[in-house]
């Protein structure tokens, strides 16, 4: 037998009305259309907004692409941040995560930020794409030319064909290759 625990009518786990209140209806997270608005980069209050960063007007959810002097500019400020606090200041004014500053300075330590070597690449993308394009060209030549030789060799092989029945006819032998029989 299980012993009553109430006290003054009330189970032990339940509170006082007066306590409890009324529960709110609403939920106290954003509705879903809210919580997935893409939001503009954060300014500081009264600044115009920064022109490096477009926002997304057409509320489709994008990935946000940065320009790489606003990166270079990013990665010299966090570069000053010394004092507790600052960095996180600044990944906060700018709307960024510690993730977004880890992956500019990897693109930093591999050279993608930097204008000559930015130039380099451009070039040797343009040098690989003309590479691309004569080795395209040679390839559709290459196949132009094997059909061309093997319709010769259809017309050759036709030829001895023919060759062969007329000397049958007339009665000519032909001399047979060696390992060839007749």
């Amino acid at each position: 037998m299980i012993p009553n625990l109430s006290v003054n009518g009330a189970s032990p786990l339940s509170l006082p009305s007066d306590l409890v209140g009324e529960r709110d209806t609403e939920p106290s997270f954003a509705p879903h259309e809210e919580r997935t608005k893409v939001r503009p980069a954060a300014s500081p209050p009264g600044s115009p907004p920064d022109p490096e960063v477009v926002p997304d007007v057409t509320g489709r959810k994008t990935r946000r692409r940065y320009s790489r002097d606003y990166k270079r500019r990013i990665l010299d400020e966090a570069d000053r941040c010394t004092k507790p606090g600052e960095l996180g200041a600044l990944l906060r004014r700018e709307g960024l995560y510690a993730s977004t500053l880890r992956d500019f300075r990897f693109q930093r330590e591999r050279g993608q930020l930097d204008p000559v070597s930015v130039a380099h690449q451009a070039a040797f993308k343009a040098q690989l794409k003309d590479e691309r394009a004569k080795e395209r060209q040679r390839l559709t030549a290459l196949e132009r030319e094997n059909q061309q030789l093997k319709r010769q060799l259809r017309q050759a092989e036709i030829v001895i064909e023919v060759q062969k029945k007329l000397s049958e006819l007339l009665g000519i032998p032909l001399p047979t290759a060696p390992g060839e029989s007749r």
